[in-house]
Parts: C-alpha cells; structure tokens; sequence
C-alpha cells in the first residue's frame, strides 16, 4: 500500500512561482509512475504532469508545458512539481497521483493511489 502527503500549495500572486511536494511511503513509489492532477471547482480532475518511475520520461499538459517541472527522488520517495510564472487559471487543488506500473500514464484511471490535494491558488 502507499500513501500520498501533499504539501506546498498556497496564495500566489500572478507571475510567481509555487513548489509541490508528494511524500510517499510504501515500497511501489520506487517502481511506479507518479502524477500530478488538478481540479478547479466544478471542474473535471486533470492531468498537469507526470513522470516514469527512472525518471527519463515526463508529460505535461499543453496549459502548464514551459512553466511547469516535475521531478522525483526515489531515495526520498518524493516527487515534486515546480509552477513557475504561474497565473490565475492555474487555481485549483492540486493531487499526487501513484500508479504501479513504470511507464507514466496521462489519464485519472492510470493511477491506482491518490493523495488528499493541496489547495493552489493565484490572485491576479
């Protein structure tokens, strides 16, 4: 079993940048995929960007791609997701996702454990 603690997340202005932390415990956070999603209210929960388990191969969401980095530290079994010129559409919960395979998936049901979300949210 694993699970996500998410933390970071916060009030921004416009133009700045936030930094993600997922914790992880449990022995598949070395092996698997990691995600992160977002969901903004009355929103469908969806992908921001995610990660192999070697970390060799990312994807990102066209909206965050250039702004947006995620990367991982399998020895602290933490991923993280760097937000940079961040803007008010970006405002949303922002999840940890896990899965079990090694490949990364872009899709909500590729992914088997979920944290409980960090609220992100820029003013403009």
């Amino acid at each position: 079993q694993v699970q996500l603690v998410e933390s970071g997340g916060g009030l921004v202005q416009a133009g700045g940048s936030l930094s993600l932390s997922c914790a992880a415990s449990g022995r598949t956070f070395s092996t698997g995929a990691m995600g992160w999603f977002r969901q903004a209210p009355g929103k469908e929960r969806d992908v921001v960007a995610a990660i192999s388990w070697s970390g060799g191969s990312t994807y990102y969401a066209d909206s965050v791609k250039g702004r947006f980095t995620i990367s991982r530290d399998n020895v602290k079994k933490t991923v993280y997701l760097q937000m940079n010129n961040l803007k008010p559409e970006d405002t949303a919960v922002y999840y940890c996702a896990g899965r079990t395979e090694v490949s990364l998936g872009s899709r909500e049901r590729d992914y088997n454990y979920w944290g409980q979300g960090t609220q992100v949210t820029v003013s403009s």
